[in-house]
């Protein structure tokens, strides 16, 4: 024992962070962890696996879990996503249940979210989310009407772009999580591979820079990984697309678009890895690559759901 008396006892848990596409869960994971652990894009489904956000709150260390948004799914990778977010959220010690406030209303998938958390007597916290956005007024009518449900524990009323009632809820889940040793290292931020965090980043930046133009039917592949003894990395990567015309949009004309989109991942890289990158991009039509169970493997989604 120190002369200030024993040391504080450890505690530890999972947090699942569910919610509707576009909600705002990745950026909610990022403001806790306070650093880049997951994509962000005003598209809704961008989030395709589960991926932790490590942080530690006093004794506690939080292991964020930043789900797919969950809606009706209708194809295998969207089958594939929602029974992720859903596998998350069972195995948490903590649900956190994400509403965007700045909508007069809850919309129909986080209606479906909340009737089945009810169904499998799950309780939750409810975080509504965008108040920087949203009406006063008409966030305690929202806050009120989702209360009836009888599901949640506690309410917070938070901007994870601003930061705005963050610290409140992660003073809360700090003192929820049960007791126990961490299971990440104090400096550990996430345990996504740094070679599909890569290939998250340049996903970004394709959903950021081509809008409408191009459906979510494309995917990224770190195909290699080499270090230099300088101290930098080259990294390979495919872009992998359905049909001939969206490769012609991702290239750009005369290369254009592609030479932005590694620009801009390059940059971004060599911030969050503190070297010099390099970033190689091939644009390659694979029709069925929805299909290929080895893409699904890295993102931890199970290819038969």
């Amino acid at each position: 024992m120190s002369e200030d008396g024993p040391a504080e006892a450890t505690r530890c848990g999972f947090v699942a962070v569910i919610g509707a596409p576009n909600a705002g869960k990745s950026t909610l994971i990022n403001a806790i962890v306070g650093s880049k652990v997951a994509i962000v894009t005003p598209k809704v489904q961008t989030t395709r696996s589960r991926v932790l956000g490590i942080t530690t709150h006093g004794a506690s260390q939080l292991i964020c879990v930043d789900t797919p948004g969950i809606f009706q799914p209708k194809r295998r990778l969207e089958r594939a996503m929602v029974a992720s977010a859903w596998q998350g959220a069972a195995d948490a010690d903590i649900v956190l249940l994400l509403v965007d406030a700045s909508r007069p209303a809850p919309n129909s998938d986080s209606v479906a979210i909340i009737d089945r958390l009810k169904a499998v007597e799950r309780r939750a916290i409810l975080v509504l989310n965008k108040v920087d956005a949203a009406r006063r007024a008409g966030l305690l009518q929202i806050s009120e009407r989702l209360n009836r449900q009888g599901i949640f524990t506690d309410t917070f009323m938070i901007s994870a772009l601003t930061g705005d009632g963050l610290a409140d809820l992660q003073r809360c889940l700090a003192e929820r999580m049960p007791p126990g040793p961490w299971l990440y290292p104090e400096d550990e931020m996430t345990d996504l591979p740094m070679r599909l965090m890569a290939a998250e980043i340049t996903r970004e930046k394709l959903f950021t820079l081509l809008h409408q133009e191009l459906p979510y039917a494309l995917t990224v592949e770190t195909e290699s990984w080499e270090e230099f003894a300088d101290g930098s990395v080259k990294i390979g990567q495919v872009v992998y697309v359905q049909r001939d015309s969206q490769k012609a949009i991702v290239l750009g004309r005369g290369g254009r678009m592609i030479k932005r989109v590694g620009s801009e991942a390059r940059t971004e890289l060599e911030e969050m890895l503190e070297r010099r990158i390099h970033v190689s991009l091939f644009v390659k039509v694979r029709e069925n690559w929805v299909d290929d169970p080895d893409l699904y493997r890295p993102w931890g989604l199970d290819y038969n759901a």
